[in-house]
């Protein structure tokens, strides 16, 4: 198993993630692009002491970006929706 903390990249605070967190208690987050699901789950337990219910993953494209006549990409990356346990939080997305 690789290091929990590098498969955990950081919290991902949108519009939606917030929404998803007051109604469905789903946190997103941008993971390691080779994790899989069961990778996360046992990262987001053991950093954040909760119960995981259910990971869902998707693979995000990298957007073209310009600078005057030169065309350059952004790296490909990996979200994580993790659905939680009714009644756990995670505090770093209290107040958002």
């Amino acid at each position: 198993m690789k290091d929990i903390y590098s498969i955990i990249k950081r919290p991902l605070v949108t519009e939606k993630s917030t929404g998803l967190i007051a109604t469905d208690n789903k946190v997103t987050f941008k993971v390691a692009i080779n994790a899989n699901k069961d990778e996360v789950k046992k990262a987001v337990e053991m950093i954040f002491n909760v119960t995981v219910l259910r990971v869902n993953t998707l693979r995000m494209k990298g957007k073209e970006k310009r600078l005057g006549r030169n065309i350059g990409r952004r790296p490909d990356w990996k979200k994580a929706m993790v659905t939680l346990k009714e009644g756990d939080r995670i505090e770093i997305f209290e107040g958002v």
